[in-house]
């Protein structure tokens, strides 16, 4: 029986597990969205909500100048990086969580990811999964599209997406090429 013990086991020792989990949520946060296998995905998701909230917690806080914070305030801040860290373990991910990510989700009381199902992996049909971060609730941020997904309507196109939407854009402008016809087969 699995009374009472939390989270998942995914055929691995504990070691790698949390080097596992850290590196996901490291991608999460530096990447805004990472495509995993279903089970990862939602344990991810419960380690990240989880780290967002450290962050989001001490966010008034992280509003103000260092030398302005109190020392119960400094003490909080240190508290919730040193929380965040046993967690993550990739520093560049944990300055963007602290200065970008908790005042994104200031106002906002969990729900911080979500996941979207994605069709079955061809080689070993594992179910998997695109886990990202929400949007601002003002607008919707634009991603760049990962490996093998098209880009949203509206968001930036990267890398050998970008040629094409630089021929979109000058039809856009109004300077229109014409459009080469292709010679039938012989």
């Amino acid at each position: 029986m699995h009374h009472r013990i939390a989270g998942v086991r995914l055929s691995r020792t504990s070691a790698h597990r949390k080097a596992l989990f850290s590196n996901l949520i490291a991608a999460l946060f530096t990447h805004e969205r990472i495509r995993t296998t279903d089970a990862k995905a939602k344990e991810t998701r419960r380690l990240a909500e989880r780290t967002i909230t450290w962050a989001r917690r001490v966010s008034d806080v992280l509003g103000k100048k260092p030398d302005r914070r109190s020392i119960d305030e400094s003490a909080r801040v240190v508290h919730a990086i040193r929380m965040a860290r046993r967690v993550v373990r990739d520093r560049g991910a944990v300055v963007k969580l602290f200065d970008e990510l908790a005042p994104r989700y200031f106002g906002r009381q969990g729900g911080y990811t979500r996941i979207v199902k994605l069709p079955q992996r061809p080689g070993d049909a594992a179910p998997m999964a695109l886990l990202e971060l929400m949007p601002e609730e003002g607008g919707a941020v634009a991603k760049p599209a990962g490996k093998g997904e098209k880009a949203e309507k509206g968001a930036p196109a990267t890398g050998k997406d970008e040629k094409a939407t630089k021929g979109t854009k000058a039809q856009a402008k109004g300077a229109e090429k014409p459009a080469a016809k292709k010679a039938p087969k012989k």
